[in-house]
């Protein structure tokens, strides 16, 4: 286990926002840090300032914990991970996948405690569909190969999905036009540049390519073609 350090670990206000770099993040790894909310922790994994703009984090609220109102200009995606989640709109447990549309706004809060995978303001400013899926409840389809998707949400070529990989799956080497970012959620994603087990964050940029693989069944949360059209 890594021992909490918040009080130790100082990041610059913004980071990882070179969009030309490919990522590779192993959150279990690092440093929960804390939030302006008492009881709120995050594991920032690119910001473009410290409370504002395109931000994308690991969020843990300890039980019967709050987070002031706030505003999504561009909009909050979420997948929870673990717990139960709610604000106004309900109670989401642990396989929930929410969008708040731009110009939305909320005062999240847990009663047990959860941890959340979030993106605030990095929607277009015309997707404007309000989303509730709760992925446990929904049936697979079949995808390429041996592999089984579901998807999330799609908008002007940006796709958002859950991607089940069976024990010993190959996929064909390919090319993420508008990037590629996945988040592991259980098992281990791997590719010709190394392995990454659950809690894993990536993120490649524009026209890269790679050539996945599993040994083990593996499930990825996975997004395209939302990242910048970045050319040498």
């Amino acid at each position: 286990m890594v021992p909490d350090s918040t009080q130790t670990t100082v990041l610059p206000e913004a980071f990882n926002m070179d969009f030309s770099q490919r990522l590779v993040i192993e959150t279990g790894q690092q440093d929960w840090l804390p939030s302006p909310a008492p009881g709120v922790r995050r594991k920032p994994l690119e910001r473009e300032h410290k409370e504002a703009g395109h931000t994308t984090s690991i969020v843990e609220y300890a039980p019967g914990t709050a987070f002031s109102e706030h505003p999504h200009p561009l909009g909050e995606e979420i997948f929870v991970l673990e717990g139960v989640f709610s604000d106004a709109s309900g109670d989401y447990p642990s396989g929930s996948y929410l969008r708040n549309p731009p110009g939305s706004r909320h005062a999240p809060f847990s009663r047990e405690g959860c941890i959340i995978f979030v993106k605030l303001n990095q929607f277009d400013k015309n997707d404007l569909r309000s989303v509730r899926i709760q992925t446990r409840e929904q049936p697979w389809r079949p995808g390429v190969g041996g592999l089984e998707v579901m998807p999330l949400h799609d908008f002007e070529g940006q796709h958002t999905a859950l991607v089940k990989w069976p024990p010993g799956e190959r996929f064909q080497p390919h090319r993420h036009f508008g990037g590629e970012e996945i988040l592991v959620l259980s098992g281990e994603f791997c590719d010709e540049h190394g392995r990454y087990p659950a809690g894993t964050w990536l993120r490649s940029p524009h026209l890269s390519q790679h050539h996945p693989f599993v040994d083990k069944e593996t499930i990825i949360l996975v997004k395209t073609g939302h990242l910048p059209l970045l050319t040498d």
